[in-house]
C-alpha cells in the first residue's frame, strides 16, 4: 500500500464524519416525505413505500458490488467519483415527474451512497493503530447522526419549500462535499493484482476462511436485528392507547436512541486498549437486559426510554467493536471485509423488521419483546461459541 501523503488530522476526521453522515442520510430523506410524494404523483401508499425499498435494494447492491472496489482503485478518486454520482441521483429525484424517474434517482443514490462504507475503512487505514478504534467510533457517530438528522432535515426543508427542495439541497451538499473530499483526502491506493471478479469472489472467500470475521459478522447481523425489532414496531405501540402520540411526538424518541448510540463511541477506544472481548460480552448482556425495560414500556414511557438508551448504546458499541476488530484481520482487504460484514449487518436489519412486524401482528408488544430477547440470547450463544477468537 502506498503511504498516504498526510496523516489523519482532527479536521480530516471531522470532514470524513460529515461526509459519511451526508452520504447515508440520502437513503432516509424519503421516509417522512412519502405521504407528500404519494399525493404529488397520485400514488397508493404501497407504491410510495416502494421508494424506500428501492433505496434499500440500491444500498445492498452497492455494499456487495462497489465497496470492494476500494481494494482495487486509488481511494480518494473513487470516493469523490461516487459522491458525485450520488449527487446526480439526488438531482434526478429532485427533477422527476413520474414514479419511474424517481425510482431511478433513488436507486442511483442508494447504490452510490455506500461511499460511506469506503470512508470508514479508509479512516481505519489512515489512523495510527493505537487510535484506530476511537477514529472508527467517531466516523460511525457521524453516520448515525446522518440517519437521525435526515428525517428531521427532510421534514423542515419540505415544510419551507416542498419535497423537491430536500433533494435540491441534498444534491448541492453532496457536490460541495465531493470538492471538500478531493481537496482534503490523501492519495491512498491498495497494491494488489486482483481483477474485479477475483475481488468479488474474495469477499466470500474471506468470509468462509476467517472464523473471526464470520463470528463478528453474525454478531453484527443479530445486534442490528435487535435494533430493527424495536424500531419497526415502536411506532405502533406509541400511536395506540394509552399513549396516542402524534407522529411528531413519536419522532422525538429517535433522539433518545441517538443519545444512547452516541454514548457508545468510547467502545472503539476500549477496543484499542485490547478490551474488545469485555466490551462485546458486556454489550450483549446489556442488550438482553434492555428488553426487560422495553417490555415495561407498554405501561411506562420512562422505562421505554431507558430501554431505548441501553439498547442503542449496546448495538452501536458492539458494532464499533466488531469493525475495529475485523480491520486487524487483513489490512489490505479492509474494503472487502467491510462489504462482507455490512452485508451481514444489512440482512440482520431487514430480517429484524420482518420478525418485528409479524410478532406485533400476532402477539402485540409482548411478542415483539419476546422476539427481541430470543435474538439477544442467540447472539450471546454465538459469541460464547466464537469467543475463542
Amino acid at each position: 500500500m502506498n503511504k498516504p501523503t498526510q496523516g489523519l488530522s482532527p479536521t480530516l476526521i471531522i470532514l470524513m464524519s460529515v461526509a459519511t453522515g451526508l452520504a447515508v442520510a440520502s437513503n432516509y430523506y424519503p421516509q417522512p416525505l412519502l405521504d407528500t410524494i404519494a399525493n404529488a404523483f397520485s400514488l397508493t401508499p404501497g407504491q410510495a413505500g416502494f421508494i424506500v425499498t428501492v433505496a434499500q435494494l440500491g444500498y445492498a447492491a452497492g455494499l456487495l458490488l462497489l465497496v470492494p472496489l476500494g481494494d482495487m482503485f486509488e481511494r480518494r478518486k473513487l470516493i469523490v467519483f461516487m459522491t458525485l454520482l450520488s449527487a446526480i441521483g439526488l438531482l434526478v429525484t429532485a427533477s422527476s415527474h413520474s414514479l419511474a424517474i424517481m425510482l431511478l434517482g433513488t436507486a442511483l443514490t442508494g447504490l452510490f451512497s455506500v461511499v460511506a462504507q469506503i470512508l470508514v475503512p479508509l479512516a481505519a487505514t489512515l489512523a495510527a493503530p493505537e487510535k484506530r478504534g476511537k477514529v472508527v467510533g467517531t466516523i460511525m457517530s457521524g453516520l448515525l447522526l446522518g440517519i437521525l438528522l435526515a428525517r428531521t432535515a427532510a421534514g423542515l426543508l419540505a415544510s419551507l419549500g416542498g419535497w423537491r427542495t430536500v433533494y435540491w439541497v441534498a444534491a448541492a451538499l453532496m457536490a460541495f462535499m465531493a470538492l471538500a473530499l478531493w481537496r482534503g483526502l490523501p492519495s491512498v491506493k491498495q497494491e494488489n493484482h486482483l481483477n474485479y471478479p477475483q475481488i468479488l469472489g474474495s469477499v466470500f472467500t474471506l468470509f468462509i476462511r476467517d472464523k473471526l470475521l464470520r463470528t463478528r459478522a453474525i454478531l453484527g447481523c443479530l445486534t442490528f436485528a435487535n435494533f430493527s425489532i424495536l424500531w419497526t414496531s415502536m411506532a405502533f405501540l406509541l400511536a395506540a392507547p394509552p399513549f396516542n402520540y402524534s407522529e411528531g411526538m413519536i419522532g422525538l424518541f429517535g433522539l433518545a436512541g441517538a443519545a444512547g448510540a452516541l454514548g457508545a463511541r468510547p467502545a472503539g477506544a476500549l477496543a484499542d486498549k485490547g478490551k474488545s472481548h469485555l466490551t462485546t460480552t458486556a454489550g450483549l448482556l446489556l442488550l438482553l437486559l434492555s428488553w426487560i425495560a422495553i417490555w415495561y414500556g407498554h405501561a411506562s414511557v420512562l422505562a421505554l426510554i431507558i430501554g431505548i438508551l441501553v439498547l442503542d448504546l449496546t448495538v452501536q458499541g458492539v458494532h464499533i467493536t466488531n469493525q475495529t476488530v475485523i480491520y486487524r484481520v487483513q489490512p489490505d482487504a479492509r474494503n472487502r471485509l467491510t462489504a462482507g460484514y455490512m452485508t451481514s449487518y444489512f440482512i440482520g436489519g431487514a430480517a429484524g423488521s420482518l420478525i418485528s412486524a409479524a410478532a406485533w401482528q400476532h402477539a402485540g408488544w409482548a411478542g415483539v419483546c419476546a422476539a427481541g430477547a430470543i435474538i439477544a440470547v442467540l447472539n450471546l450463544l454465538v459469541w460464547w461459541r466464537g469467543s475463542a477468537h
